[in-house]
């Protein structure tokens, strides 16, 4: 299963790249978390416009310095670059270099005639520069030189607080636009094609609709319909069946335990976002406290961490910033649940056995479940088919 693709999301920013709403073209900021196919996006995006006319920049991966991103931006592109205010014979200082990025990014033709578009992923990175001297104000003078431009660009960010703050007051032609979850129909369009249930002899046969409309919901569910999750969750299930009957809830715990794929996956976006916010052992202990139990209010979380409240608004102030935890009516919650089993089941002293991975991952399912919800009957898929002739293709795990 790949990350599906988004048809609807696509035309939506493409429509924005040509003003077909009225307008005039506009710049689509996409705002997606961790595993939310912000970089499938732009990829497929650079090959719907052309190669020879978009180029896909990872904005992440080379903003070392003004004057290497300068290089690398220039050197990876497919149009042709210029000297912007070098002096002869003189190597670039910072301020220069990254006037001269934004000059390239305003001034890159095709041809030397037609405007280009640029792709830039995880744009806010640009924000390490403000270290350097002469450029306090990078984020800024960024949305100021890519608003006035003739050129199109399309930028994504997992960073929604802070590019949400950044654009409050940028010119109208930037259009905030948020990545939702994937539906149990893009999760079903893209499900392996292997079997996934078997009948008491063991033959393999073929998930009819109903079965794979059930079990798209599941994996929805359990996903939180986040297209990262979504994959490991499906791909797993589908191994699984060459072996037994798929089941969802199995591949998740085998994804969740030490080592697994989807256990490196909430680690990285742990560990990546806490480093970019203040305060790394306080907020961790927080995200601990929520970990435990949410929501909860401001004064409950600083009971339980023995701070006064001012202290830990703060520390709360700076998890939302990384989008990490979210404010509604005054309590505090994780904003991505799996992260929230991640950190519950591999943020104690020694890793989760299989027993503490059984029962919390039943607690995650029987929550994301809700009741009434279509999905649980694929835990009795075919159970009252032919007089009860196939076996259930899934289920809760039995703790004893």
């Amino acid at each position: 299963m790949m990350i599906p693709e988004r048809p609807v999301l696509e035309r939506r920013v493409l429509a924005a790249l040509d003003g077909a709403a009225g307008g005039g073209t506009r710049i689509p900021v996409v705002l997606g978390g961790c595993g939310t196919g912000r970089t499938s996006l732009l990829l497929r995006l650079r090959d719907l416009i052309g190669r020879t006319s978009a180029q896909y920049v990872n904005v992440e991966a080379i903003a070392t310095t003004p004057e290497r991103f300068l290089k690398s931006l220039v050197e990876a592109s497919p149009f042709s670059a210029h000297p912007y205010g070098r002096t002869q014979g003189a190597e670039p200082g910072t301020r220069e270099s990254f006037d001269a990025s934004l000059a390239f990014l305003d001034t890159a033709r095709v041809s030397g005639h037609a405007p280009v578009t640029f792709l830039l992923d995880e744009f806010l990175e640009l924000r390490t520069f403000e270290s350097f001297p002469g450029l306090r104000t990078v984020l800024r003078d960024l949305i100021g030189a890519l608003g006035s431009s003739g050129n199109r660009f399309v930028l994504t960010t997992r960073y929604a607080a802070r590019a949400e703050r950044l654009l409050r007051d940028a010119p109208a032609l930037f259009e905030i636009i948020r990545v939702s979850p994937l539906t149990a129909a893009e999760i079903r369009a893209t499900l392996p094609g292997a079997p996934v249930s078997r009948t008491v002899s063991g033959s393999l046969e073929d998930l009819d609709d109903r079965a794979r409309d059930d079990l798209a919901r599941l994996v929805r569910a359990l996903s939180d319909g986040r297209p990262a999750y979504a994959r490991l969750i499906a791909e797993t299930a589908a191994a699984l069946a060459e072996r037994d009957a798929a089941d969802p809830v199995s591949a998740l715990s085998a994804l969740l335990a030490p080592g697994g794929a989807l256990a490196n996956a909430c680690r990285f976006c742990y560990e990546l976002r806490l480093h970019r916010a203040r305060g790394y052992g306080a907020l961790k202990a927080i995200l601990s406290v929520l970990a435990d139990e949410e929501p909860l209010t401001l004064t409950k979380i600083a009971l339980r961490l023995n701070r006064t409240p001012g202290s830990t608004k703060d520390y709360l102030s700076w998890l939302e910033d990384v989008d990490l935890i979210e404010s509604r009516e005054k309590r505090y919650s994780f904003i991505d649940p799996m992260l929230r089993l991640w950190v519950r089941l591999h943020g104690r002293p020694a890793p989760p056995s299989e027993e503490d991975i059984a029962r919390e991952v039943q607690a995650y399912v029987i929550q994301r479940l809700p009741q009434g919800d279509a999905a649980p009957g694929l835990a009795m898929a075919g159970a009252a088919d032919a007089g009860g002739d196939r076996e259930k293709t899934w289920g809760i795990i039995e703790i004893d």
